[in-house]
């Protein structure tokens, strides 16, 4: 019953009589109940209406939707109109092939964290029980760097000059940009370097978020690099030290070292539906374990080369052996050869056969086309049993002991010589300490890309102080006495960050590629391990000390003196080589005291020597006087287009004797010990 059916209590009754007012007739009880159910049966039917108002609606959404595609009648007046693309995030609106790369895509993302997690994971473990990093600033640039900075504040003049310079270029960058958003093309503001590949896909220039990033990038790094270099009052090898360390910090930054801003990842995830991620992820894996817990970035595909079978295969004998050494005949190739036999001491860093890599690059097997009987030294990768070896131990079992059987063999009492970067350094102190001795068995001798003089060394100088030979030391002590190849490679890896480093980073992490066969970048990761009683030697007596050129290195008991060096003298340097920048090689020619002849080819250490003629690539500059500066010599000096090896050959041929017949490696005095390349450079760090 409700609650107006209720009779209003007896007094209420009274009162309103009393007012004069005729009361409304009170409904009874019979017709109270009829009323509510009245209201219960109005608001039931009001229900049923409405749910039935709703079915209806339902009912002709329903039928007012198409049918499905594949059951649609087509139109023959007009081709179907291809369906809008989703709103981002309406994935019920994407169709079931859109749908599916989105799934792939998101399925192959996390496969790509999961992997570059579960490495991470395994090489924390693996480093987990080894001695923490013997320091945190490996490079000891902490203190130069502080020098150059408080430098730099005391300066605040051309600090102000540097912001606004900076800010300058920056609003040149942003009216460009908008000219270009308008529709113009103006010229960029700032360029790459010659010879930066970081941004040669072409969105870092047709993009323009890319370009804008890409030259942003270079504004703020050319400007970082320009600061540190302008400073002034700084010890010169302070100031080297914090440019070098500015300079793999910049690198290091560049938007093209990042997934998010290379255009060329993001494309190649795009068009793999992210398999290329995963692939990357799988390589970084990959090197993590291959370095046992430290990254240790492919350079090349290893498996693709063997020593002996597509490189070094120039066939000759071991023809001699000793703890030091495998010397390496060479077979002739033709009937007759020069009387004087040529003897090469390649770098004991790296192995010989960067002079055989591939029969048409092959130094080796030129010479023998030209007629030289061809030895080549094969120095041992040493282990913890050879530590202790000194410089002049590897003078008398290398240079002496090579040239002596050289002499035995063709049964000569001299033999031409070649010195190849650190080798050619051994071979300047040899000679001296045979001019000292009086010794006459080396005619003449070249050196490729070697250093006499190390005041003006390339930048491996700036490793040299004492804390970083230190921590050389204690690396050493800890690894037995050695100091291994990979951290060899790292160091000269560093030298040239952007095209050893972060250009395989990229490519085999970010883009997912499997890194290419290459011949040179395989004899370039397989170095050998370092003597710790050598190296240090080597590294403070010539690079920190520079003790040979101010004749103060004693060696055997002699102090040494290049000026006494009187036989004739070939130096070959190249124009871009930052191991033996050719500003010191040419200041170690000067030091000798007989005929020298300087020559610089185009290129780096590399690329300068290893040129063969068939290549015609490069170039080489020639001058027959010797001035006081390098300059001076280069403003004399006539370019020549191709390799310099025929212009040596034709100084080599004129002091080697006549012709004589050709010797067999196998028929000689000193019987073969096995074939070449011999079982020395076949041993892996």
């Amino acid at each position: 019953m409700s609650v107006d059916a209720v009779p209003a209590p007896p007094k209420r009754r009274k009162k309103a009589a009393e007012g004069g007012a005729t009361p409304s007739p009170q409904p009874t009880a019979k017709a109270a109940a009829k009323a509510e159910a009245a209201t219960k049966a109005r608001s039931q039917t009001k229900a049923k209406t409405k749910t039935k108002t709703k079915a209806k609606t339902k009912a002709k959404a329903k039928i007012a939707q198409p049918p499905p595609a594949e059951f649609a009648k087509p139109r023959a007046e007009a081709a179907p109109a291809p369906p809008a693309a989703p709103a981002f995030g309406e994935f019920n609106a994407l169709t079931g092939s859109q749908r599916e790369l989105l799934e792939t895509l998101s399925v192959n993302l996390a496969r790509a964290a999961m992997t570059a997690q579960g490495a991470l994971a395994e090489a924390a473990l693996r480093q987990a029980d080894r001695p923490a990093a013997l320091s945190p600033d490996p490079f000891h640039v902490a203190p130069a760097l502080t020098e150059v900075m408080s430098r730099l504040v005391a300066q605040p003049d051309r600090m102000m000059r540097a912001q606004a310079n900076l800010f300058t270029r920056y609003m040149d960058l942003w009216h460009a940009t908008t000219k270009r958003m308008t529709g113009e093309a103006p010229p960029p503001v700032v360029q790459p370097g010659k010879g930066d590949k970081r941004f040669l896909d072409p969105a870092w220039s047709s993009n323009a978020m890319f370009d804008v990033m890409k030259q942003s990038y270079l504004l703020t790094a050319n400007w970082l690099n320009d600061l540190v270099g302008e400073v002034e009052g700084v010890e010169p090898l302070t100031k080297r030290r914090v440019e070098f360390f500015m300079k793999m910090l910049t690198d290091a930054f560049s938007p093209s070292n990042f997934l998010i801003s290379n255009p060329e990842a993001l494309r190649a995830i795009a068009e793999s539906n992210g398999e290329s991620l995963v692939k990357g992820m799988e390589n970084f894996a990959a090197d993590l374990e291959r370095g046992a817990g430290q990254l240790s970035i492919s350079q090349t595909d290893t498996a693709k080369f063997t020593v002996g079978e597509n490189v070094a295969t120039a066939p000759g004998k071991v023809v001699f052996q000793n703890e030091l050494i495998q010397l390496l005949q060479f077979s002739p190739t033709t009937e007759q050869v020069h009387e004087i036999p040529l003897l090469i001491f390649p770098p004991w860093i790296n192995k010989f056969y960067i002079l055989d890599l591939r029969p048409e690059n092959s130094m080796i097997r030129w010479l023998t086309g030209q007629g030289y009987t061809v030895f080549v030294t094969s120095w041992v990768n040493p282990d913890q049993a050879l530590s202790t070896r000194t410089f002049e131990d590897y003078m008398i079992d290398g240079i002496y002991a090579a040239s002596q059987a050289v002499m035995v063999q063709c049964g000569v009492d001299r033999v031409n010589t070649v010195g190849y970067c650190i080798g050619g350094t051994l071979l300047s102190c040899a000679l001296a300490y045979m001019a000292a001795k009086g010794e006459k068995r080396i005619a003449s001798a070249t050196f490729f890309a070697a250093q006499q003089d190390f005041s003006e060394a390339g930048d491996l100088l700036l490793f040299t102080d004492d804390a970083w030979l230190n921590d050389v030391e204690k690396q050493m002590d800890a690894e037995g006495g050695v100091l291994s190849g990979k951290a060899m490679a790292d160091t000269f890896n560093a030298l040239r960050a952007n095209d050893l480093i972060w250009s395989f980073f990229v490519n085999n992490y970010l883009i997912g590629k499997e890194p290419r066969p290459f011949d040179l970048l395989f004899w370039n990761g397989d170095q050998t391990r370092m003597p710790k009683t050598l190296h240090l030697s080597y590294l403070r007596e010539f690079y920190k000390e520079n003790k040979l050129a101010l004749k103060k290195l004693n060696l055997g008991g002699e102090v040494l003196d290049l000026e006494k060096v009187k036989i004739p003298v070939y130096v070959q340097s190249s124009k871009d080589d930052h191991i033996a920048p050719f500003r010191s090689v040419y200041k170690g020619a000067k030091l000798f005291g007989g005929p020298t002849t300087y020559m610089m080819s185009g290129s780096g250490h590399i690329a300068g020597v290893i040129n063969a003629p068939v290549a015609k690539k490069y170039q080489h500059w020639t001058n027959t006087a010797l001035p006081a500066t390098v300059e001076e010599w280069i403003a004399g000096a006539t370019e020549h287009p191709g390799s310099w090896w025929p212009n040596w050959e034709a100084w080599l041929a004129e002091r080697s004797g006549g012709m004589v017949p050709a010797r067999d490696p196998a028929k000689g005095p000193l019987k073969p010990l096995e074939d070449a390349p011999g079982s020395f450079v076949k041993v892996r760090s």
